[in-house]
C-alpha cells in the first residue's frame, strides 16, 4: 500500500487528532463539524486492503461532485446495488448476492469530506461487512486529467453472508473495485458505458 493509502487508512481508523489538519496547498481543512465520528472498523491487519487508480480527463469538481451524490454510483457499480440517501452524510446500501440468493446492507457514513479532494467512509458499527474507504481526485501527472484512487479495507462476512457471498474474495473484490473505476471513467469522459457482448 502506497504512502497515500497508508495516510488514507490511517485516517479512518484512528481518531482525528485536536490540531487542524491542512490540504496539500498549506490551507485550512474545514471543521468536522456535522461529520460522523472516526473509529477504529478495521483492527490490524484483520481486514483485506485493496487499493485501485485510474486517469479521467475530467476536472477534479466534476468526479467529485458525481460521487458526492451516493445515488450516482448506482450508474458504475456493475453488480445490483441500491443506494438511498439517509442524510448529508449517511446512506443505506442493499448489494445483491450471487443469483438473487440473499443480499447484504450497510450504513456508510462520511468521515471526511474535502471538497473536489476526498471522501472517506465507514460502515455503521453494526453492519454485516465491517469496512472503510476513500476515494482521492488528484490532479494527473502531466494536467491531463484527474487521477482518482479508491482504497478500500474490509473484513470479509462470516457465517450465511460468508458463504453467499464468496464471491467477495481479495481478487473478486479488487475486481470489481477496478470494474468499477474503469466504468466510471467511461461514463465521464464519453457519457456511456460500453456493454459487454452477449454470449452466442
Amino acid at each position: 500500500m502506497g504512502t497515500n493509502a497508508r495516510n488514507d487508512y490511517n485516517r479512518l481508523t484512528m481518531a482525528d487528532s485536536a490540531s487542524p489538519r491542512r490540504r496539500r496547498n498549506g490551507s485550512a481543512v474545514p471543521s468536522r463539524k456535522g461529520l460522523a465520528p472516526s473509529k477504529i472498523v478495521v483492527h490490524g491487519n484483520a481486514g483485506i486492503k485493496i487499493t485501485h487508480s485510474v486517469v479521467i480527463r475530467r476536472p477534479p469538481h466534476e468526479l467529485y461532485a458525481f460521487c458526492r451524490t451516493f445515488e450516482n454510483l448506482m450508474r458504475v457499480i456493475k453488480h445490483p446495488v441500491t443506494i438511498t440517501t439517509r442524510s448529508p452524510i449517511e446512506c443505506h446500501w442493499l448489494v445483491g448476492g450471487p443469483s438473487g440468493e440473499h443480499s447484504v446492507e450497510w450504513d456508510a457514513l462520511i468521515i471526511n469530506d474535502e471538497p473536489d479532494q476526498l471522501i472517506a467512509w465507514r460502515s455503521h458499527e453494526i453492519s454485516e461487512i465491517v469496512h472503510a474507504g476513500t476515494v482521492r481526485f488528484e490532479p494527473s501527472p502531466g494536467d491531463d486529467g484527474t487521477e482518482v484512487t479508491v482504497t478500500l479495507d474490509y473484513v470479509p462476512p462470516g457465517g450465511k453472508t460468508g458463504a453467499t457471498l464468496a464471491k467477495l474474495s481479495s481478487e473478486e473484490a479488487s475486481h470489481h473495485v477496478e470494474e468499477t473505476l474503469h466504468r466510471f471513467k467511461a461514463l465521464m469522459e464519453t457519457g456511456g458505458i460500453p456493454q459487454a457482448p452477449a454470449d452466442p
